[in-house]
Order: structure tokens, then C-alpha cells, then sequence
């Protein structure tokens, strides 16, 4: 319904087990490592836990997809089955035939599938049995996993079996008459859910799979999506999808925090207040006590006798007529020195009240409308960057490419500028619907600071009320045409990513030539940047990665959003 709206490609948060959406945090691969390790070696049991809705059957659904050549797997989604029953489908899994006459006999399955893993084990085939909520599994059907391990040459065992389960299972496992099993687990590892920094992580990563190109939840969604899931991944996909539903019913590109609060409140059935609420009542209760305290203290009678004296002290005017008054009746100099300090003001004072308030960008937009053609904006876009722009000539981007700039031209977000770092064009709509094209050059958690005949700061929440995300920008690349470097490749483009990954960490030690070769160390290194930068980790230096780690290590010469005092001028 919403995907045209946000221009998805498909569902991003459907609940179903995709590998194509298995986000790794730390924990989730070295999972799937050792899963990957126990399909290709030989050992007794994994062990895999965690809460619900964690991704353990997306780890599996991954872990199939990952499957090698020369291995057979038997996955058993629903174990609350009996012990002959639980060998039946594992022979129905692995395609092994069962005579009728076997179907009732425990000894008979047993020997079937003993031929088979032998043949297979003959042939240089690895069979690996897969049980997924394996808490489920009786003691009954657990003893007789157990003994399945007992297949074995004498070198290397049959069978390699993976439990899969939640929490449940570990002190199924506990208990002291399956400690014989216990003892065959190789490998145990926990789920937990995610971190606030992995479910940001999990949220944009899930969208840019279904195709978003923009930041489609503000930075307080992503908060509010963490703090409502408590970093559950299936819960998160169920808020999120719910949430863009929301913002799509009421004409909206962009997710807030109160649409992922409605979102939830439908989810679970319950209002949820904002995170500051508490901490809010909790100050004005603490305010309105000491007020009350403050008051009861005035009215006390062993304060009566300085009620006078406080009254002048608190009231500017009255303070200046005392002074006044006991200038003509008192003798010079009697309170001289009290009467420049009653009436003087302090200077930060004077300049707050002096200080004209800040035009409304409405105001700015109708008054600068002159200012805020293409051409104009060009022309100081350029100028920022020491580029010539010609007004009426070939289009702009053509000249920022003769020029060693290029363009980039997106929907986006706050967020997305702040990662580009560099001063754009946002295009913004009045209330009458007039487009206008106004230059962003700087850029803090809170205002904005545009060029309409000087400078001028603007509120975030006032300037997302003109802007829809639209924006054209500037940038230098290392080589023209950009296009993304991957493993393998080699040349100036990669020496250029080699060498300005180290001058972000501090430069070499030595002059030693930089390889040119994009090999596995460099892809690690890509990967980490792209992780700390919140962008989508997958070691190839796309577009958005190079123009965001251009602006990383940006010399003196190319213009910054954070660069910019943002609370000087206008």
C-alpha cells in the first residue's frame, strides 16, 4: 500500500524469515560463523539460543542458503514429535525411502538412516540434522538425539546436529538426567537482543534492501522504534511496518517519533508517553514545591521585617525612585555608591533585549524570492567551492564536472546531510506553493543556517515544514567518472580510498608506496567506516561512501556543513 509513497521496492519489514535481510550485528555472525564452521567439521552438538523474535530461524534460513556443495541438511521446524516419529522425518528430509513395515519400528528407522549416513560419509557427503525450537523437543525424543551421535567411524562422527531455541532449551539441558548430552555441545551462543546503535543500524539497513534511498525515520524514531522494542528485531518489524502505514495515511514522507508511538500503541494495545514525560512531571513537581516553599518562607513573620528592603531590591523602578528620593534628601554622597549599581544593567542584558528577533523563513522566502532562482543559487553554491558558475550557459553540473566537482542530486534527510557534510541546495516550497532554491551552509543537531541575502538561522522543525528532502550538492571526487570500487579492482580510485582511510586514522608512518589493489584488508576497512558512519556495511565504496568519507578527510579548500559557526551571523 505504502510503497509507491516512500518508494520502496517491497515490503521492508515483513516478518518472514528473508536471508536477504539478515542484518549482522557482532553477535549474529560470529552465530553464523560457528554454524557455518559446524556444518563443514566434524563435532557433536551447536547449541543456539535466544529470545524470541532475536532471528535465530533467519540465522538458519541464511545458514541453508550458505550451504555447501557436499552437505546434506535435514531441517525439523516442529519437534514436539515423538522418538520413531522424529527419525521418520529425518529420513523424509533427507529423502531416504521407509518400507511400510519400518514405520513403526524405533530399531528399524535407526538402522535405515545408519546405512545412509554411511554411504554418505562413503561418498564424501556431510549430513547435518537442523532442529528449530528445540525447546520443544521431550526428553524421550532428546535421549534419542543423543545416541544419534553415536554414529561414528572411527575417525569422525555422522551426524552433526544444530539445536535451535530460545532460552528454554538451556535449562532443558540443564537438567541432570541429559547431562550426557550436555556434554556433547561443542558450542554454545546466545542471541541478545540489539543495541540502540544496531537497531538504527537494523532499521536503515532493512530499508535501503527494499529499495529507500532517503531516511525515512527521523533520528527520535529510531530512538523511540529501540526503546518500545527493546531491541527485539521481529518486534522492531512489526512497529516499523505499522509506523510507515501511519505516516502514509496522513500524507507524510518522513517518520517521527509520535507516529512510532501510535504505531506501537496499536501494536501492543497501550498508550506509551514520550521518554522525557516522567523526568518532565518529576521537574514540575520539584518546581512547584520549592515555589510553594519559597512562598511559605516570604509570608513567615520572622521575615516581615525585610519584606521592604526585598521589595526594592526586586523592582528596578521602585529601586531607582529609593535612590532618586535619598539623592535629594539625604546628604551627597550618603548612597552614591548605590545608585549606578541599582540602575546599571548587566551588558549580556542589554544586548539580549537589544537583539531583533529572527525573521520568520516565510518572511525570508517571500521577501528574498528574487534570490532564490536557480541561477542564484548556483552562483553561491559554486562560490563556496572557488568555482566559476555562468548563468544561462550549459547546465550546472556539467560545469561542476569541467571543474573537478560533481553533483549529487537526492531526497534525502537532515541526517543524510549532516553524513555528506557539505553545503547543498534545498529546494522549498512556501505556503503558496512556490518553489524556491535556497543555499544550506551550515548544519548543527538543531538550526540551520541559508543564504537569503546573508545569513540567517532557521529551526529545524520550521525549515522541515518548506523542505521535503529535496537537495542538489557539490562534491570533489577522486576520479571522473564516480563509480563504486570493489574488491579486485585496482588503480587511482583505489589508491585514493587506501590512502584517505589512513589519513583518517592518523596517516602512515612511513613513504612506503600505497597499493593500488583492493584487496581484503581494504574491504575491512571500507566495512568499518561504513559502520561507524551508519551506512550500509557491505565493503564496496559506493557513491554515498566516498562522498562521505571525501568530507572525512576534507582539506581547507572544500566547504563543510560543521565547519560553519552556525551561530554567527543573520
Amino acid at each position: 500500500m505504502y510503497l509507491t509513497f516512500f518508494g520502496l521496492n517491497e515490503k521492508p519489514f515483513a516478518i518472514t524469515p528473508d536471508p536477504r535481510y539478515l542484518f549482522l550485528s557482532e553477535r549474529h555472525a560470529e552465530a553464523l560463523a560457528h554454524l557455518l564452521y559446524g556444518i563443514n567439521e566434524a563435532g557433536g552438538f551447536v547449541q543456539l539460543t535466544g529470545e524470541v523474535g532475536t532471528g535465530k530461524t533467519t540465522i538458519v534460513r541464511s545458514l541453508l542458503s550458505q550451504t555447501p556443495k557436499n552437505a546434506e541438511i535435514a531441517l525439523i521446524l516442529n519437534p514436539k514429535v515423538t522418538a520413531p516419529e522424529f527419525i521418520l522425518t529425518i529420513c523424509e528430509e533427507l529423502g531416504i525411502g521407509v518400507p511400510d513395515a519400518s514405520l513403526g519400528s524405533l530399531k528399524e528407522l535407526v538402522d535405515i538412516l545408519s546405512h545412509h549416513l554411511l554411504r554418505a560419509h562413503a561418498a564424501g557427503r556431510r549430513v547435518v540434522l537442523v532442529v528449530d525450537e528445540a525447546q520443544n523437543l521431550s526428553p524421550t525424543v532428546l535421549e534419542q538425539v543423543r545416541l544419534l551421535t553415536n554414529l561414528e567411524t572411527n575417525t569422525q562422527k555422522l551426524l552433526q546436529i544444530i539445536l535451535i531455541g530460545q532460552p528454554e532449551l538451556r535449562e532443558l539441558l540443564a537438567r541432570n538426567e541429559l547431562r550426557q548430552l550436555a556434554q556433547r555441545i561443542t558450542g554454545r551462543y546466545h542471541l541478545n537482543p540489539l543495541s540502540r546503535e544496531e537497531s538504527t543500524a537494523y532499521v536503515r539497513h532493512r530499508l535501503r534492501v527494499a529499495g529507500a534511498t532517503t531516511d525515512i525515520f527521523s533520528p527520535g524514531a529510531l530512538q523511540a522504534v529501540f526503546r518500545l522494542s527493546a531491541g527485539v528485531p521481529r518486534v522492531i518489524n512489526v512497529i516499523c511496518d505499522r509506523a510507515l502505514l501511519g505516516a502514509y495515511s496522513l500524507d507524510r514522507h518522513r517518520v517521527t517519533a509520535p507516529l512510532v508511538r501510535s504505531a506501537a500503541a496499536e501494536v501492543f494495545g497501550r498508550r506509551f508517553a514520550p521518554h522525557w514525560l516522567p523526568w518532565a512531571a518529576t521537574a514540575a513537581v520539584a518546581v512547584v514545591l520549592a515555589a510553594a516553599t519559597f512562598a511559605v518562607w516570604n509570608f513567615q513573620p520572622w521575615s516581615a521585617h525585610a519584606g521592604p528592603r526585598a521589595a526594592a531590591a526586586s523592582s528596578p523602578s521602585g529601586a531607582a525612585g529609593a535612590a532618586g528620593a535619598a539623592g535629594v534628601a539625604q546628604p551627597a554622597g550618603a548612597n552614591a555608591a548605590t545608585a549606578p549599581a541599582i540602575n546599571a544593567s548587566p551588558p549580556s542584558a542589554v544586548a539580549t533585549t537589544a537583539a531583533a528577533p529572527e525573521a520568520q523563513l516565510g518572511q525570508l522566502l517571500s521577501q528574498r524570492a528574487a534570490e532564490t532562482d536557480t541561477d542564484s543559487a548556483f552562483g553561491k553554491l559554486f562560490g563556496l567551492w572557488g568555482a566559476k558558475y555562468q548563468a544561462n550557459s550549459t547546465d550546472p553540473c556539467t560545469q561542476a564536472a569541467a571543474q573537478g566537482l560533481a553533483c549529487v542530486s537526492e531526497r534525502g534527510s537532515f541526517g543524510q546531510l549532516r553524513l555528506y557534510n557539505h553545503p547543498a541546495i534545498l529546494l522549498l516550497n512556501d505556503s503558496s506553493g512556490a518553489s524556491h532554491q535556497v543555499v544550506l551552509t551550515a548544519l548543527d543537531d538543531e538550526q540551520a543556517r541559508l543564504d537569503l541575502g546573508g545569513a540567517h538561522r532557521v529551526g529545524l522543525g520550521e525549515l522541515s515544514h518548506y523542505w521535503l528532502g529535496d537537495f542538489v550538492m557539490l562534491w570533489r571526487p577522486a576520479t571522473s567518472p564516480v563509480k563504486p570500487i570493489s574488491a579486485g579492482m585496482r588503480g587511482a580510485q583505489v589508491r585514493w580510498l587506501r590512502e584517505s582511510l589512513q589519513r583518517l586514522h592518523g596517516g602512515r608512518a612511513d613513504d612506503t608506496p600505497v597499493s593500488d589493489i583492493f584487496d581484503a584488508e581494504l574491504a575491512s576497512e571500507v566495512r568499518e567506516f561504513q559502520r561507524q558512519h551508519q551506512l550500509t556495511v557491505d565493503g564496496i565504496a559506493g557513491v554515498e561512501t566516498q562522498i562521505a568519507l571525501a568530507s572525512a578527510v576534507a582539506g581547507p579548500g572544500a566547504p563543510l556543513l560543521s565547519s560553519v559557526d552556525a551561530h554567527h551571523g543573520g
